[in-house]
């Protein structure tokens, strides 16, 4: 395998240092060799007729084909792009994750690699944001997937997730998003988290706007998602709803749930002592002693669980400047 050095990405004496940039475009990338130059090559066309400066922000995740060959030789001659490349394939929220990181503009949008979103329509979301919202989400109106195992688990998913958030968006799966930076740098991305971006800072109190945008057929490569993934969207859900309501606060949920099961299991002791004692009744072999013993051991067990929360989420507040990725190297990294 070919090795890069930093020190071979430097680039030629005659270029100039490109101005802060405007705007930072973050593409996760995995495999897709057969997309890159034609990314590249549609991104510099919607985005140089807008005037601003503009940073593009590849981060390889892990890729095993010649993706990162392709964004060194990109990266060589143009010094906007900025490459980070990661040791092994850490996901797509991990690749959100270390550009949100490195991002130096003003506003952030995330796209996808494959070409399926539609670089054109970046400008007007664009001025969409600059309009007075926090975060821009497209939507892919006519998306062009498949029904059955694509667009219908979106559909579905997309319901459940505006009914438990709150935030209603008819595409939480689209990554073309466009996001005001302070929203993205004071979110921390775990998991497959990425899609809930939306949801988790709408306790920053933001505004969110969406607009139709856009999708293509995919043209190269073949898809990294398939119905397999709507369990983790759901197991997402229940994580995200509960950072939501209780993340600062778990003792609130697993307490209610402990001192519940304790209550009730309390009283169906004191029933039973009244049946021993005054009724002289034997009751060693009734189920109810074990239901009544069992539902006082789980409400003190779900106490304790909401001490140990308490806990764990003072250490999460006071040191949580840990990132969820190994950077292998990084090309053109700019001062941020």
């Amino acid at each position: 395998m070919t090795t890069y050095s930093l020190a071979a990405v430097e680039p030629p004496a005659a270029s100039k240092a490109p101005p802060a940039p405007y705007l930072s475009i973050v593409v996760p990338i995995y495999n897709e060799e057969e997309s890159i130059p034609y990314l590249y090559e549609r991104l510099t066309a919607a985005l140089d007729p807008m005037g601003r400066p503009y940073e593009i922000i590849c981060v390889d995740d892990g890729s095993r084909d010649r993706s990162f060959a392709l964004l060194h030789d990109l990266a060589v001659s143009d010094g906007r792009l900025r490459v980070v490349r990661f040791r092994r394939n850490f996901g797509q929220t991990a690749g959100f994750a270390a550009g949100f990181d490195r991002a130096r503009g003003e506003w952030v949008v995330t796209i996808d690699a494959d070409l399926q979103n539609d670089p054109n329509d970046i400008p007007a979301m664009l001025t969409k944001a600059e309009q007075g919202f926090d975060v821009v989400s497209g939507w892919r109106a006519r998306r062009q997937d498949a029904f059955i195992n694509r667009r219908l688990p979106s559909i579905i998913a997309n319901r459940m997730i505006s009914w438990a958030t709150g935030v209603h968006l008819h595409d939480y799966g689209c990554s073309l998003k466009v996001y005001r930076a302070e929203v993205v740098k004071n979110i921390d991305l775990y998991g497959e988290l990425h899609r809930f971006i939306p949801a988790i800072a709408s306790w920053q109190g933001v505004a969110v706007a969406e607009m139709p945008v856009n999708h293509e057929a995919r043209k190269y490569g073949k898809s990294k998602y398939g119905i397999s993934r709507t369990t983790r969207v759901l197991l997402d859900l229940i994580t995200v709803r509960f950072l939501l309501s209780y993340s600062t606060r778990p003792m609130q949920v697993f307490g209610a749930i402990g001192l519940i099961s304790s209550f009730v299991g309390g009283l169906l002791l004191l029933y039973l002592a009244y049946v021993r004692l005054v009724m002289l009744q034997n009751i060693g072999d009734r189920p109810l002693l074990l239901a009544a013993v069992l539902m006082v051991l789980i409400g003190v067990q779900f106490l304790g669980m909401g001490l140990l929360g308490e806990l764990i989420t003072r250490v999460y507040y006071e040191g949580r400047d840990r990132p969820i990725y190994v950077v292998r190297e990084e090309l053109n990294p700019g001062t941020g």
